[in-house]
């Protein structure tokens, strides 16, 4: 079986992850996002915010989890993986903090290509923030513009989930990959 990958994204605090839990509450298989992990790790480590410390080594990380994401989505007897953030939300958050960083981040994106990706605009309502979440809603929406400019970049045609309930909004996402 062709396991279709399908990419939810969006700046923090747009409902990505409820989403993803909402799916996998009904039974489809679902990858997590790993930045939350790689952030408590370095805590435990006395790494306060990696990301902003050391953001490519905190990149090299995440790439690495997400690729193994992938890889594992591809392998699955599934007819579709659903992944919260892909390859191409490492760039785009280095983009926002204006760092450079090597090709091979370049690289991932052009060598792991998803079947669809779903992006969530940033939705002041729902906003909030959390240990793990520095951002504010105006940098949010920050993140929102370079996550639809690196994803345009690598050739995807993103698919916006309108704003509404979390079961509207996983309805939504269902019925158009099921036409796909």
């Amino acid at each position: 079986m062709n396991t279709k990958t399908i990419v939810i994204t969006g700046g923090p605090g747009s409902g990505k992850t409820s989403i993803i839990n909402e799916l996998t509450k009904r039974g489809l298989t679902c990858s997590e996002e790993i930045s939350r992990e790689v952030i408590l790790k370095a805590r435990e480590k006395g790494i306060e915010q990696l990301f902003i410390t050391n953001p490519i080594q905190f990149s090299e990380t995440l790439l690495e989890g997400r690729i193994e994401q992938y890889k594992d989505a591809l392998e699955s007897n599934n007819e579709f993986v659903f992944l919260d953030r892909g390859i191409p939300d490492i760039s785009a958050y280095m983009d926002f903090k204006g760092d450079t960083y090597p090709d091979f981040f370049y690289e991932a994106c052009e060598k792991y290509k998803y079947d669809s990706v779903f992006i969530l605009a940033p939705w002041q309502d729902i906003f909030t923030s959390d240990s793990e979440r520095y951002e504010n809603f105006d940098q949010a929406q920050e993140i929102h513009e370079k996550l639809l400019e690196t994803y345009t970049k690598y050739g995807y045609n993103l698919r916006d989930v309108p704003f509404g309930s979390v079961e509207a909004r996983a309805d939504h996402i269902i019925d158009v990959v099921k036409a796909l």
